[in-house]
């Protein structure tokens, strides 16, 4: 029961934070017509008497659709769904925090998830390293420069099996899950900013020293990943051919594509405000705070026991 208390305070204490910041509390469908084009996340279809519909992963395209409507700061603290995602850090039904700050940039919302982190964690410092300091720093190689065999031989130099036919992404994907999540233990709150063009997601593209990089960080304590945050892309046109780029890789895959959400794309066009947003995984947080090492001893009811 102890656990159960305690899962009650932090959605407390998670929502009084936000709305303390006049961030109002919203609430969208967990099932949508339409699913997303990402090839690394797949989703549960649910037939109906109206055709299918998927349990969303996270609730953005609905909260960008309230944006767009003139919501202003919002935020969403409910249940999302990945299919296939199970293990000490993943489960497929979990809790995500999702919020929209409009008119801020990314390193203004990257401020606000570390003062959020620092209250609920208690934590005191926090540090800011590019990605490309972070690989330089554990594996010896230059993000910009680093051609697909140079980021192989890293891999297997830090002792990894490479399988398969991997790509540029995929090693650099390998190289943070495997060696920098676990050099960066002990360093309490880390915000990775910087990451490549082709990492862009949903980000919009910025120059950064010279150089063209996506406006997002990924927030990581203990190690662990809590929270990817974006500058968002508002371009319509932009998004189109990212979604379009999607489908490519997941046919090349073997996966289904998917039909672009074209409510997302509507209500961008009619004018997505310019904002920043950030997903947190609410369980993650929640494991930290309690001191636990996987999701199935905070998590109520985890897949196995559903």
């Amino acid at each position: 029961m102890g656990d159960l208390r305690a899962r009650a305070a932090l959605l407390e204490e998670v929502r009084s934070f936000l709305s303390s910041r006049s961030v109002l509390e919203v609430d969208t469908p967990m099932l949508g017509r339409f699913a997303i084009t990402d090839p690394n996340i797949e989703l549960f279809p649910v037939a109906t008497s109206e055709g299918p519909r998927f349990l969303q992963s996270s609730p953005e395209y609905a909260m960008k659709r309230l944006l767009a409507s003139g919501s202003g700061d919002i935020f969403q603290l409910g249940k999302v769904f990945r299919s296939g995602e199970y293990g000490g850090k993943h489960n497929p039904e979990f809790m995500m925090l999702e919020w929209y700050r409009v008119g801020w940039t990314h390193c203004q919302l990257m401020r606000e998830v570390a003062e959020l982190l620092a209250q609920t964690l208690q934590l005191s410092t926090w540090q800011i390293w590019s990605l490309g300091a972070l690989l330089e720093h554990f594996c010896q190689i230059n993000l910009n420069e680093a051609t697909e065999l140079e980021l192989e031989v890293a891999a297997l130099n830090a002792g990894l099996d490479v399988v398969g036919d991997l790509d540029k992404l995929d090693y650099l994907d390998l190289l943070m899950t495997h060696v920098v999540e676990p050099g960066i233990v002990d360093w309490g709150l880390v915000f990775v900013v910087d990451f490549l063009e082709e990492q862009a997601a949903l980000s919009r593209i910025i120059e950064r020293g010279g150089r063209r990089v996506a406006a997002r960080f990924e927030a990581y304590v203990r190690g662990v990943e809590l929270a990817n945050g974006y500058w968002e892309e508002s371009d319509p046109e932009v998004l189109v051919r990212r979604f379009e780029a999607d489908n490519r890789v997941r046919q090349s895959r073997g996966q289904t594509t998917h039909k672009i959400d074209e409510r997302l794309i509507s209500a961008t066009s009619a004018g997505v405000p310019d904002c920043a947003g950030v997903a947190l995984g609410f369980d993650r947080l929640l494991m930290l705070a309690l001191g636990r090492s996987e999701l199935s001893q905070v998590i109520p009811f985890s897949w196995p026991r559903a």
